[in-house]
């Protein structure tokens, strides 16, 4: 009988290869199959960030989980691109799934764990996530003392974003990418825009920080975050 292989989700951080954690890097080059999230015309982040590790002789599984599909559309195509990695498991390979940033902070792993993990060995490594990784690369801490962060995805309704954004001390909106307008005149009408700072990409070779009005809201991309300190400094 054909012991089943383990699953393993390993957070590879926002970018930069020297924050990778050394649990990731000893289970990254142990595994036979290496698995990660690509466009269908883009190379992986995820493998991008993790490339000179490699072994050069491992399995290489890209799955594609397109983004902004209704939850009922998006099952079936996920219970169908998770299936490669269930035939490696099946057959008592281990496999490493690299994921961006943390597993379990919006992370593409997310899916896989919730399809995979009853039935076969699962562990979860966590990576340094881009909600820690900006603040540090834009040079100002996010919270003091007993400081409320919020965390908020730039596609929801603007009316959400409002309530969200006047009850916290400080917020980090993520996903920006087409969503940029729309937070950025909230900020505006908020009077948050003065403490607001823009980043993409952080901590990768591609980092750029744009002042907010400067931004180019057509060249935006999904790994894209608006920080919003606290206003408290003690």
């Amino acid at each position: 009988m054909t012991t089943k292989g383990r699953l393993y989700g390993v957070g590879v951080g926002p970018g930069d290869p020297e924050l990778l954690t050394i649990k990731a890097l000893r289970l990254l080059q142990a595994a036979p199959v290496i698995a990660y999230q690509s466009a269908t015309d883009k190379e992986s982040i995820a493998r991008a960030i993790v490339s000179q590790y490699l072994t050069g002789n491992q399995i290489e599984v890209a799955f594609h989980l397109p983004r902004a599909l209704e939850p009922e559309k998006a099952k079936a195509i996920y219970d169908q691109e998770v299936e490669p990695i269930a035939q490696h498991l099946a057959a008592g390979r281990d496999v490493v799934v690299l994921c961006e940033g943390d597993p379990f902070f919006y992370g593409s792993f997310m899916y896989v764990y919730t399809r995979l993990s009853q039935h076969y060995h699962t562990e979860v490594v966590p990576g340094v996530s881009s909600l820690m990784a900006c603040p540090v690369a834009l040079g100002v801490p996010f919270t003091y003392y007993n400081d409320i962060l919020t965390v908020l995805p730039a596609p929801l309704p603007a009316e959400e974003l409002i309530t969200q954004l006047l009850t916290t001390d400080a917020a980090a909106i993520m996903k920006l990418g087409r969503h940029f307008t729309k937070v950025r005149n909230i900020l505006h009408q908020l009077g948050l825009a003065s403490r607001a700072l823009y980043i993409e990409r952080a901590t990768m070779t591609q980092q750029k920080i744009v002042p907010l009005d400067e931004v180019n809201p057509a060249e935006v991309p999904y790994f894209a975050m608006i920080v919003i300190p606290s206003k408290n400094r003690l």
